[in-house]
């Protein structure tokens, strides 16, 4: 394999990763809403953006949700999936 293959192949496998290592899955109840910036925060303190297909005013604080989202460059993550969870009863 030549130099400037190998070089192509790692630049590959080092971007592939560090798209990976971005990409996160957390649940927990909603702490704060942010209406105008379509936000919620997580209990953990994890503040996401929702997408462009969710409104913040389809959640209530208080709420347990599941949320997959990417962390892109600009630092700030973006949700791709929020979930309502069901609420556990207990016996």
């Amino acid at each position: 394999m030549s130099t400037k293959s190998l070089a192509i192949a790692v630049a590959a496998v080092a971007t592939l990763t560090a798209g990976a290592a971005l990409a996160r899955d957390e649940s927990g109840t909603i702490t704060k809403i942010n209406f105008k910036a379509d936000q919620i925060t997580l209990s953990s303190g994890t503040t996401v953006n929702l997408p462009e297909n969710l409104e913040a005013h389809s959640f209530k604080v208080g709420e347990r949700v599941a949320v997959s989202y990417n962390v892109p460059k600009s630092g700030i993550p973006l949700a791709s999936k929020v979930q309502a969870l069901k609420k556990s009863s207990a016996p």
